[in-house]
């Protein structure tokens, strides 16, 4: 018994004993130990003050919008980490001047290495402040990337494509960068789908069949009338008759826009054929001169062959 209670003396005193100093602090096994316990814990109560937050935003959707609760949560969760680190600090032993020959270490560490990091968490508060930025909207940066926003962290902002790619974008590139934001205060908007159809075709035909293929595609706003279907003639190509369907959608089409695309060719080309409305093809003029061998290619701007 008395052997067992001088090991355990032995190991707390050399788990006492300073191995360095950070400035007049000693750093001991048992502060090492007491630090990363508090660092686990602050992490834990930033972490469910974050999602305390949302769940009570998700329960008063009146008062709080989901990209309000997220941007409230995640701003809680960085005071909390700050003030956090700032008490265990203080806890193990580090003094207030100590923290300060840090911060100017810090300070020359930013300068030369650390300063897209320090940008990006500095832009990430930014975004989440000035809500220029929200989970859910669907964005076009100018790098080419282009998909729904499902996170906005300290260092990157996660869009992930329709092709359920995950990208992970620095959040400097949002402020410096230019961003198109499909869904930032409207969720509807304006899309133009061109064709074209061969000459002598009755444009007011033309109108009926794309008006009828904007009603077979669900999302197509048809109820307002101020952003009613429409079709325009916008040009006179060299075989053809330029038309363009314009309509407004819903937040579903908007945010799949290569799909909805899709879909209303497809239903545009289901109701030309109905109509029996040509699609234009390029056509050119053969002309043969008797008694030699001289052939001549003429572009023709085309009446469609019967």
């Amino acid at each position: 018994m008395n052997d067992t209670m001088k090991v355990l003396n032995d190991i707390a005193q050399f788990m006492g004993q300073p191995l360095f100093t950070i400035g007049s602090t000693g750093i001991s096994i048992n502060r090492m130990l007491l630090t990363m316990i508090l660092i686990l814990a602050v992490i834990r109560v930033a972490g469910s003050t974050d999602r305390a937050l949302q769940r009570v935003a998700a329960r008063r959707p009146q008062q709080f919008s989901v990209a309000s609760a997220y941007a409230l949560g995640r701003i809680a969760r960085y005071l909390l980490l700050i003030v956090g680190l700032v008490f265990i600090l203080e806890t193990a032993g580090v003094s207030l001047s100590t923290l300060a020959v840090l911060g100017g270490g810090l300070g020359i560490g930013i300068g030369f290495g650390l300063q897209p990091l320090f940008a990006n968490f500095v832009s990430g508060i930014v975004l989440l402040l000035d809500r220029s930025l929200k989970v859910g909207d669907f964005v076009d940066l100018q790098s080419g990337i282009r998909g729904c926003v499902v996170e906005i962290a300290i260092r990157y902002t996660r869009v992930s494509t329709n092709d359920s790619v995950d990208v992970l974008v620095p959040n400097s590139e949002f402020i410096n960068g230019r961003v198109t934001n499909w869904t930032f205060e409207d969720t509807s908007r304006r899309i133009h789908v061109p064709f074209s159809v061969a000459y002598a075709t009755d444009k007011h035909l033309v109108r009926e069949a794309g008006l009828a293929a904007a009603k077979g595609v669900p999302g197509v706003i048809l109820d307002d009338e101020h952003r009613a279907p429409d079709v325009w003639l916008v040009g006179f190509g060299d075989s053809s008759l330029n038309f363009e369907l314009v309509i407004w959608v819903t937040h579903r089409l908007v945010v799949r826009p290569r799909r909805t695309n899709a879909a209303l060719l497809w239903a545009l080309e289901d109701e030309l054929r109905i109509r029996r409305i040509e699609i234009p093809f390029p056509q050119r003029d053969l002309h043969i001169r008797s008694g030699g061998l001289t052939v001549q290619l003429a572009p023709n701007a085309g009446v469609p062959s019967a």
